[in-house]
């Protein structure tokens, strides 16, 4: 109860140090009492359907939970998909993303960002059989590397002249490919290869890590401070007391809402 009102007298006085109108879409959705979350629902151990309940789980979406938990509001849980799902936002489809969404200065000019949640990198993933030491994405030059459409990580394998990349809608689709030889490899989040390497059956192995700056934090409709200063406060107490900590280790056995090492 005590942590409840010191959070509620904190956001008070957030939401009055903001212009006149500007908490007006927060307030909106606290009277609609339903906070319309969108992630992708097909990127283990973020964000995938429990095959047990139907319904979604990971790391995002106890974060996702946890938000609702904070700003006293219902979680709606839409799955969409990543290529589309910042577009969406844009749109008005639903009010943030818990997604994993890099927070990167071109995505800044589409949506604001609350501060990070989560901090990791980018690694290869690579076939059980391939014994090529690979220092850098540049290693790959002439190879085919998988990637999902819109990343960041399409982004980094695009910068690199004469690597070959492949877009693909979601991660399970590159990574039946790379087991079946149809690439060379696969550039993905630092965190999920780490999960992958214990939990999936394919033939694949992690790769080097080729960059270590992911920043991910809650991706928001710009034009919203009111709704942002609510996350930021609900993210900055949940780090405080340990919670966010608590669900990184749950999923990936280590303390990923601190920068890295």
């Amino acid at each position: 109860m005590a942590r409840r009102v010191a959070l509620a007298s904190a956001l008070l006085f957030a939401l009055a140090c903001l212009p006149t109108g500007a908490a007006d879409r927060f307030a909106a959705i606290k009277a609609r009492g339903t906070l319309r979350v969108a992630m992708e629902g097909s990127y283990p151990p973020f964000n995938f359907v429990d095959p047990k309940t139907g319904q979604f789980t990971g790391y995002d979406a106890d974060v996702a939970r946890l938000l609702g938990e904070r700003l006293a509001l219902k979680i709606e849980l839409i799955p969409m998909a990543w290529a589309d799902i910042l577009d969406g936002l844009v749109a008005g489809k639903y009010d943030i993303i818990v997604s994993q969404v890099n927070i990167t200065p071109r995505r800044a000019l589409l949506v604001d960002f609350s501060e990070p949640y989560t901090y990791s990198g980018a690694q290869l993933i690579v076939r059980n059989n391939d014994e090529t030491v690979y220092t850098s994405l540049a290693d790959l030059k002439g190879r085919t590397v998988g990637v999902a459409k819109g990343s960041i990580y399409e982004l980094q394998a695009r910068a690199v002249a004469g690597v070959i990349v492949r877009s693909y809608p979601a991660a399970p689709e590159n990574l039946q490919d790379l087991a079946f030889g149809r690439i060379d490899a696969v550039l993905n989040d630092s965190l999920m290869v780490a999960w992958l390497a214990g939990n999936s059956t394919l033939p694949v192995k992690p790769g080097p890590m080729v960059w270590t700056g992911n920043r991910i934090g809650v991706a928001i409709q710009k034009g919203n401070p009111a709704l942002k200063a609510a996350i930021d406060l609900a993210l900055a107490q949940a780090q405080a007391d340990g919670s966010l900590t608590r669900l990184s280790r749950k999923w990936f056995k280590i303390d990923a809402s601190r920068p890295l090492p």
